[in-house]
C-alpha cells in the first residue's frame, strides 16, 4: 500500500502540461504515492454545469492532499454562453472551483514563496530576493458575496446602516438598483488572527527578520482597521521579529525600488493575490512562483500562474513553478530530504543555463529559450 494518496488535478490549459512534467520528477524522486485522478475545471462546467463535481470533493476527502495544475475562469455571461445548449437557461452560475475548495476545506493559509535563483536571466533586481507572502485564503474580497443587480432588500439594509449619511445611499438609488453591482469585503477577527499568527510563526521558525502587513486601513477603515489592530496584537507576542506596516499601493512602489528590504508579507485575500504576483515578477515571473493552500488537516498545492489557454498542449511553458509547488507538497508531507533535493536540482538547472523555456530567452549565447516543458522537467530529473 502506498505511503501517500494524492489527488491529481491537472485542471485546464497548461495545467495538464506542467502536471505531466511534474510527474516525471516525482517518479524520479521515488515518492511512494498513489495519484488519484480528480475532475476539475472548465470542461466540467461546460458539460455538467459544475466545474467542481461532487465526486471530486469526495475523492479529496479520501486523500492526504491534492496537487493542482491551473484553472480557467470567465465572467458570468461568458461562462453561461459556453454551457452545452441543454444546460442553458437553468439558472446555473459559474464559480471558481479553487475558491470553493479553499472554503470547503477551510484552506485558510495561502503560502506563496518567491525566491530569486542564481543564473536566472530574468533576475533584473538581483539574486538575493527571497520573499514569502502569507495570504488569508477564505475571506476578504474573494469571499464570493456579491450581487448584480443590487437587490432592494440589500440596498434597504445598507440605507439603514448609513445613519447620518443618507446622501451616500441616495446616489445608488438614483442610478437605479438594476444598474448597481456590489461585492463585499467580509473579514473576521478569527481569520485575521490566523493568518497574522502563522506569518509570525513562520518568521520566527526560519529566522526571518520582519513581517510586513499589506493593507489599506486609511480608506477601508473597518476591515483594514480590524486587520491592522489584530496584526499589532499578534506582533507584540513576537518581539524578536520586526513588525512593519505598508499600504498596498505604496508597497508596490517600494518593493520595485528595494525588494531586498522585505522578508515575510501578510495580507487579506485580494491584496495578498496582488502583491504575490508583484513578488513573482521580481524573481522572474509566474513561471517561478509556487503556492500552497493549507488548512488544519488538508492542503491543495497549485502554482500561482493561470491556465494560459493559448499554450494548451504545446509543451512550451515553464514548469518550474509547478515543480517548486511539488517541493512545497513534499515539505508538508514531511519528506524534507526529497524536497531539498528537488529544490537543489531546480536551482542547479537554472544556474547552469543550458536548458531554458521560452520565457527565459535572454543573455547567454547558445541559450535561446527553446526548451520544452518536458525537457525542463527531464533536466531537473536527471540531477535527482
Amino acid at each position: 500500500m502506498p505511503k501517500y494518496t494524492i489527488a491529481w488535478m491537472p485542471g485546464d490549459g497548461v495545467g495538464k502540461d506542467v502536471m505531466q512534467a511534474t510527474r516525471i520528477v516525482l517518479d524520479r524522486l521515488g515518492l511512494d504515492a498513489e495519484y488519484v485522478p480528480a475532475d476539475i475545471g472548465w470542461e466540467f462546467w461546460v458539460n455538467e454545469g459544475n466545474p467542481l463535481p461532487d465526486r471530486t470533493i469526495e475523492t479529496l476527502k479520501r486523500t492526504d492532499c491534492a496537487l493542482f495544475g491551473a484553472i480557467t475562469s470567465k465572467p458570468r455571461e461568458e461562462a453561461a454562453a459556453e454551457l452545452r445548449p441543454e444546460l442553458r437557461g437553468r439558472g446555473l452560475s459559474y464559480f471558481s472551483p479553487i475558491v470553493r475548495l479553499r472554503q470547503l476545506f477551510n484552506l485558510h493559509t495561502n503560502l506563496r514563496p518567491c525566491r530569486a535563483f542564481r543564473g536566472n536571466p530574468l533576475n533584473r533586481l538581483g539574486d538575493d530576493i527571497d520573499l514569502v507572502v502569507f495570504r488569508e485564503n477564505t475571506e476578504g474580497m474573494y469571499g464570493g458575496i456579491e450581487w448584480f443587480p443590487l437587490p432592494e432588500r440589500v440596498a434597504a439594509a445598507m440605507a439603514d446602516a448609513e445613519v447620518g449619511h443618507p446622501e451616500r445611499m441616495k446616489q445608488w438609488f438614483d442610478k437605479g438598483l438594476e444598474n448597481v453591482a456590489l461585492s463585499t469585503r467580509v473579514m473576521s477577527r478569527q481569520g485575521c488572527e490566523s493568518i497574522c499568527r502563522r506569518s509570525f510563526e513562520y518568521a520566527q521558525r526560519f529566522g526571518r527578520r520582519s513581517v510586513t502587513l499589506v493593507e489599506k486601513p486609511n480608506v477601508l477603515r473597518e476591515t483594514g482597521g480590524l486587520m491592522t489592530r489584530v496584526f499589532r496584537e499578534i506582533a507584540s507576542e513576537y518581539p524578536g521579529v520586526e513588525a512593519w506596516e505598508a499600504n498596498v499601493d505604496a508597497i508596490c512602489m517600494w518593493m520595485l525600488k528595494s525588494p531586498q528590504d522585505y522578508d515575510v508579507l501578510v495580507a487579506e485575500n485580494m491584496f495578498g493575490d496582488i502583491v504575490s504576483d508583484l513578488c513573482a515578477g521580481l524573481v522572474g515571473g509566474l513561471g517561478f512562483a509556487p503556492a500552497a493552500n493549507i488548512g488544519d488537516d488538508y492542503a491543495v498545492f497549485e502554482p500561482t500562474h493561470g491556465s494560459a489557454p493559448k499554450y494548451d498542449g504545446m509543451d512550451v511553458v515553464n514548469p518550474i513553478a509547478m515543480l517548486l509547488t511539488a517541493k512545497m507538497m513534499l515539505d508538508w508531507l514531511g519528506e524534507s530530504e526529497m524536497a531539498g533535493r528537488l529544490e537543489s536540482a531546480v536551482a542547479a538547472v537554472i544556474e547552469a543555463g543550458e536548458v531554458r523555456t521560452y520565457d527565459m530567452a535572454q543573455v547567454r549565447a547558445g541559450s535561446a529559450g527553446t526548451a520544452s516543458t518536458t525537457a525542463m522537467a527531464e533536466a531537473v530529473a536527471a540531477l535527482l
